[in-house]
């Protein structure tokens, strides 16, 4: 038997405090995602490259999925310069029916 109360004024705040920390974390990793801001995706696709994640979903099977493994590694590393995380992504995917580890950098 559980003694957790959800009803109870600490574990609404504790809920509360954990969907603060969701959110903050859903952002940093849509942050990341777009790949080191507009100018540094910009100054890449003007040399005619796609970026990572963009050769990765190119890459994998159509309609399957890829398991980043660590989208948040470098997150903040860099002090006062604007990267938001490493310029490496890596994980899982399915290359003609097979899991693959892939490693895509910019």
């Amino acid at each position: 038997e559980s003694n957790v109360n959800p009803s109870s004024s600490t574990f609404k705040q504790n809920a509360e405090a954990m969907d603060a920390l969701v959110t903050e974390l859903r952002a940093n990793i849509e942050t990341i995602k777009e790949g080191g801001g507009e100018a540094a995706r910009e100054r890449h696709m003007a040399r005619g490259k796609l970026l990572p994640r963009q050769r990765i979903d190119g890459l994998i099977d159509p309609g399957t999925p890829f398991l980043e493994f660590s989208p948040l590694a470098g997150h903040e590393m860099y002090g006062k310069d604007k990267v938001p995380a490493g310029g490496v992504v890596t994980g899982i995917g399915c290359i003609a029916g097979k899991k693959c580890v892939i490693v895509a950098n910019d």
